[in-house]
């Protein structure tokens, strides 16, 4: 059996994606991302039989991944997501990114790379881009599920007494801030009722360190009329553990906002694997 045809030049999703069409005809289109990239482009009948008198397998892309694409969304209809796996999950999304390419390698190198669903959800834009099959809209459009999941959750806590929803807080700022690459802060601001008045990232930093001012702190509380706060922070290394600066700085502001009426509720700190209270273990 002759060896299968080299990959063309629009095999290769890292390829760039260049206008073949010309005055001659015969080009393929122009595309705008990579979902038009990976399209299958119908091969001619004069090379199907060529390929189909040396003996080779002439598939059309319904014979690869169509029915297995059936098959998925099948099980998800009938038995919902408990009965497929993560990667699994990210596959069905997947298709409707990338429409004509079988994106059950793709998921699980996404998987293998970022080592769960919502860490390849949660994860910086260039980072998806590393991996073999994934492009920058395929990228942007993960990140719109991530933006979706976060708007769903905060619509959980706002209006409400946060202190009795600190389960939904802690789901919010999980899904929010725990995938990030370098450290954010972030303060809720309440009212007299402990409910949410407004959420807002104060700084962002390095990969371990973020510059924190009590006093703009304070400013920002005094400006949104908040006569409570709760100070939010990740670690992008994954470990919640909070540091010696990070006991010091939370200090300093619940000093500097005590005698202005403003109550700091809370320091959380959002790892990967979990978060870590500081009022929790008594540091404040």
């Amino acid at each position: 059996m002759a060896k299968p045809p080299a990959p063309g030049p629009h095999d290769d999703e890292d390829a760039p994606a260049f206008d073949l069409s010309g005055p001659a005809g015969g080009g393929m289109p122009p595309v705008d991302d990579e979902r038009g990239f990976f399209a299958e482009q119908p091969p001619k009948a004069g090379a199907l039989k060529k390929r189909a008198a040396i003996g080779d397998v002439v598939e059309t892309p319904e014979t690869h991944y169509h029915g297995h694409r059936d098959r998925l969304r099948s099980r998800f209809r009938d038995s919902g997501d408990t009965a497929l796996a993560d990667y699994e999950i990210l596959e069905l999304l997947l298709f409707r990114l990338i429409p004509r390419r079988d994106t059950k390698p793709i998921a699980k190198a996404l998987i293998a790379r970022f080592g769960t669903l919502a860490g390849v959800i949660g994860a910086n834009p260039a980072l998806l881009q590393e991996v073999k099959g994934v492009g920058e809209n395929v990228a942007l459009d993960l990140k719109l599920v991530a933006s979706v999941a976060q708007r769903m959750l905060k619509s959980e806590i706002r209006g409400k007494q946060v202190l009795s929803s600190w389960s939904s807080v802690i789901d919010y700022c999980h899904t929010a801030m725990a995938y990030e690459s370098t450290e954010q802060f972030r303060i809720l601001f309440l009212d007299k009722r402990n409910a949410l008045i407004a959420d807002e990232v104060q700084g962002r930093g390095t990969v371990d360190h973020t510059p924190v001012y009590p006093r703009e702190v304070v400013k920002r509380a005094l400006e949104l009329s908040a006569t409570a706060i709760i100070l939010v922070h990740n670690h992008p290394s994954g470990d919640p553990t909070p540091s010696r600066a990070d006991i010091d700085m939370t200090k300093m502001i619940v000093d500097t906002a005590k005698p202005l009426g403003i109550t700091v509720h809370d320091h959380i700190i959002i790892g990967r694997d979990g978060h870590a209270s500081l009022r929790g273990l008594r540091l404040i």
